[in-house]
């Protein structure tokens, strides 16, 4: 295998199948922003773990361990509380987050696979881009 520039290439589905230059150009575009949307997502979910641990108490986690220890010491099982429920809302959305940003990934991947060159600086790019976009959000509180 290796590297081609080519206007023609099927690109993760065969309904994405491209034949002409403005197809291609169109493809590129939609790949690089891909790539943007991969890096955003990457600083999204370090910002909302930040805010996550700044929204609980500091306490929580020693609280966690403590009552875990008590229900598994068979004393009644206390009745759950606001901070368990945000806990698990907090950790849920983060793991939906986490799984929309592999599938992007993937996707990503997949697509530089076709081995058409540009494709393969459309996700350079638009990694570069998001980077470059997405990184001085972190700095920012």
């Amino acid at each position: 295998m290796h590297f081609i520039f080519s206007d023609e290439a099927v690109l993760l589905f065969d309904f994405w199948s491209v034949h002409s230059p403005a197809g291609m150009a169109l493809s590129v575009l939609v790949i690089l922003l891909m790539a943007v949307l991969y890096e955003g997502i990457k600083v999204g979910k370090v910002k909302l773990l930040h805010k996550t641990l700044e929204s609980l108490p500091t306490a929580t986690s020693q609280q966690l361990i403590l009552e875990t220890d008590q229900d598994s010491a068979g004393s009644s099982s206390p009745p759950v509380n606001r901070t368990h429920l945000r806990w698990f809302l907090c950790h849920f959305g983060q793991s939906l987050v986490h799984v929309i940003q592999v599938v992007i990934g993937y996707f990503v991947m997949l697509a530089v696979m076709s081995y058409n060159t540009w494709i393969f600086l459309g996700v350079v790019l638009g990694s570069a881009l998001g980077y470059y976009l997405a990184y001085p959000l972190l700095s920012m509180a």
